[in-house]
């Protein structure tokens, strides 16, 4: 085993968490999460969702496949949900010095440091998860080499504008149109977009698209409060007065939701696995789901012209909406998910299909 510094990680509430630094040797503060999946940890890293957040892995061994290498494929990286790793730092159980993948390149915490992000093995997951499902989510800091830092809330900024894209981008040559804003967008949506002969027409988060030439409206995943997004909100209420298809993912959902006049709120520790359950509101149709998200939309709040189209079947929050006479709906979870279930991926399709009919 390599020699490695001490770490450790200390709540807001005071709680502390001893281990050792695999990663960037830097402190770093942000909201610590977890998430329950066993696998996939190069998406989960690089999806923005994750921008400003202390990642806890609950899966106890950690790096043993390493990380994949930086093939490029429709100007996207090919292993990756984003351009570069989102995440604040990086917290698990058990690392794994050794790797083996068949297209892995280096290893986990040679990742890690290359860009800049802290990592902390030797901490009890388990008691730390079971310690944040109690008293929810809250801001943590990890100190290496005793270099203390002070606490930071990331859902006090717009993270949104910092993940978004700067200026149009278009992907594929498709026959559909899609005008995708990009909130923090997922790579394998957009692979998504193009496998189904679609043309992405990616904007950022505050870009006026009402002027562009689409078929269909999407609202992207992102990180933080929905609330910050006033812009996006504003546009979507345009939208919504019109009649050309929208659908939206996590983010894109609570935003729609929020333009259509409902309310968003803050879950005590959120949704963030590869296996939670939802349910086909009107059926006994359940889906396993891949989820990240701290908010969601308030069913209570949503105007009489929509209705719940998911809820989760754990807590019974909303895991979707669908307008009652519009070509509208959106989903709370991820169908693309990489690495993750693909349940429902059937929702492309159904968009797809809308966009025929709209044309």
């Amino acid at each position: 085993m390599l020699k490695t510094s001490k770490a450790k990680l200390i709540l807001e509430d005071g709680n502390e968490y001893e281990g050792f630094s695999f990663g960037f040797e830097g402190s770093i503060s942000g909201e610590v999460v977890f998430n329950t999946s066993m696998t996939g940890y190069p998406e989960s890293l690089t999806d923005p969702s994750y921008k400003g957040q202390l990642l806890t892995l609950t899966y106890p061994l950690v790096g043993n496949y390493g990380v994949p290498g930086t093939d490029k494929e429709n100007q996207m990286l090919k292993f990756f949900e984003s351009e570069k790793v989102q995440v604040s730092a990086l917290i698990i159980s058990d690392y794994s010095f050794k790797y083996n993948h068949w297209n892995a390149e280096k290893s986990l915490g040679d990742w890690l440091k290359e860009n800049k992000i802290p990592g902390i093995y030797g901490i009890d997951t388990r008691a730390l998860t079971k310690h944040i499902r109690e008293k929810g989510c809250m801001l943590g800091k990890i100190i290496i080499n005793s270099i203390d830092c002070e606490l930071y809330d990331p859902n006090a900024d717009n993270l949104v504008a910092e993940v978004s894209i700067k200026e149009k981008k278009i992907y594929g040559n498709g026959k559909y149109r899609i005008l995708l804003i990009d909130c923090g967008v997922k790579n394998n949506i957009i692979r998504y977009f193009i496998e189904k002969d679609c043309t992405v027409i990616r904007v950022p988060w505050n870009y006026d698209y009402h002027d562009e030439d689409y078929d269909g409206l999407f609202i992207s995943n992102g990180p933080g409060n929905p609330e910050m997004c006033d812009i996006t909100i504003r546009n979507l209420k345009k939208s919504l007065q019109e009649e050309t298809p929208i659908f939206g993912i996590c983010l894109g959902h609570q935003l729609t939701a929020l333009a259509s006049g409902a309310k968003t709120y803050k879950l005590k520790y959120g949704h963030r696995s590869h296996n939670q359950p939802v349910l086909l509101e009107g059926s006994k149709k359940g889906y396993i789901t891949s989820q990240n998200h701290g908010f969601a939309v308030d069913d209570k709040t949503l105007p009489d012209e929509w209705d719940p189209f998911f809820k989760n079947i754990n807590d019974d929050t909303n895991e979707g909406i669908k307008h009652k006479s519009k070509p509208f709906f959106t989903v709370q979870f991820h169908p693309e998910a990489s690495s993750g279930p693909t349940d429902t991926d059937f929702l492309f399709d159904d968009f797809i299909s809308l966009l025929d009919k709209y044309q």
